[in-house]
């Protein structure tokens, strides 16, 4: 795991998949402070007031006051994601999140010459 110099978590972040990863490497790189799974939102609660369906976005990035969820699924597969954030941004208007989908972070492995393989 690398030294993360701009993470403002307090501990140790453990990403689900080498994009996330790589994602964090290309903030801490430029300096862009960030932290892992900050929050959860509860998107749907039952009759009895328990959670029935939550959100947690992979990354928020403070200065930019702004959620990112990593999706390396199939665009196809990327529905639920899809619904899960028109419901965040629906019951939640003053939260900035965005979706990086596949095709956006083969874009940025490219760029950087990033390793997704891992």
């Amino acid at each position: 795991m690398p030294d993360f110099q701009a993470y403002t978590g307090t501990q140790s972040p453990r990403f689900a998949n080498a994009a996330e990863l790589e994602c964090a490497k290309i903030f801490d790189y430029y300096g862009i402070p960030w932290n892992y799974e900050p929050r959860t939102f509860v998107l749907e609660r039952d009759g009895d007031g328990r959670v029935v369906e939550a959100f947690t976005p992979d990354f928020y990035l403070p200065q930019q006051d702004l959620y990112l969820e990593i999706t390396v699924m199939k665009q196809s597969l990327a529905t639920r994601k899809n619904r899960k954030l028109r419901k965040l941004r629906r019951l939640h208007p003053e939260i900035r999140a965005k979706l990086f989908y596949k095709r956006d972070i083969e874009r940025l492995a490219q760029r950087y010459r990033l390793d997704l393989a891992s």
